[in-house]
């Protein structure tokens, strides 16, 4: 993943640092984020370990929105998220960078030279936020668990033409990454086992398809 700090020094990260005003904290695992960070006009930068977007539907279902890693971004600006109904959970210890959004803004930033370099690296990685965003949604947006998991895993062959694919989570989590209810997923996960149609082996999924062709 692209970091917001590619191609500045540590010199210029630390000027960066001070014209923004960043303010950095830690998290332990487990341990919900947003119950510490209440401003809503902010960005934040995952700059060591990993977190969730959770959605928290009335039933007190879990929906995963989001996975974060190391250089992730996420904020109100630039995630799905609805504040009264979402968590930011930490998945293990993890530091974070907050930086207020209308300083970010702020027109006089543009003098600095590693200033504009930080924005465009921004403006790079919200940019394939967004084109994750429309790859869920044409996966949300397929009626049968069975079309949802072959979308999924036309998106990711399409990404990395490869007969294996690695899930960045677990099974479980891909249950609530495509929204479905999580035994009916593993159901229809059987069913494509003993249609041969694919192969599972911990995160790692292989297609036995003769051609890339999952619709």
């Amino acid at each position: 993943m692209k970091s917001p700090f590619d191609n500045l020094s540590k010199l210029q990260i630390n000027k960066l640092f001070d014209l923004l005003e960043v303010h950095k904290y830690s998290f332990k695992k487990n341990e919900e984020i947003l119950s510490t960070i209440k401003n809503k006009n902010i960005i934040c930068i995952i700059l060591e370990g990993s977190a969730q977007i959770l959605s928290i539907e009335f039933n007190g279902n879990e929906i995963l929105v989001e996975n974060l890693i190391k250089n992730s971004v996420f904020g109100t600006n630039i995630s799905i998220m609805d504040y009264e109904n979402c968590e930011v959970i930490a998945k293990t210890d993890t530091d974070i960078l907050v930086i207020d959004y209308n300083k970010l803004l702020d027109k006089s930033n543009i003098t600095h030279s590693y200033f504009n370099i930080f924005f465009r690296n921004l403006f790079d990685i919200t940019n394939e936020k967004f084109k994750e965003t429309n790859k869920r949604i044409r996966i949300l947006e397929k009626k049968q668990i069975r079309e949802k998991l072959l979308e999924y895993f036309e998106i990711e062959y399409s990404s990395n033409p490869s007969k294996s694919i690695l899930l960045p989570f677990s099974l479980k989590e891909l249950a609530d990454y495509i929204g479905v209810n999580r035994s009916a997923m593993f159901r229809e996960l059987g069913h494509l086992k003993d249609e041969k149609l694919i192969e599972i082996n911990g995160r790692k999924i292989t297609l036995l398809y003769k051609q890339p062709l999952f619709k």
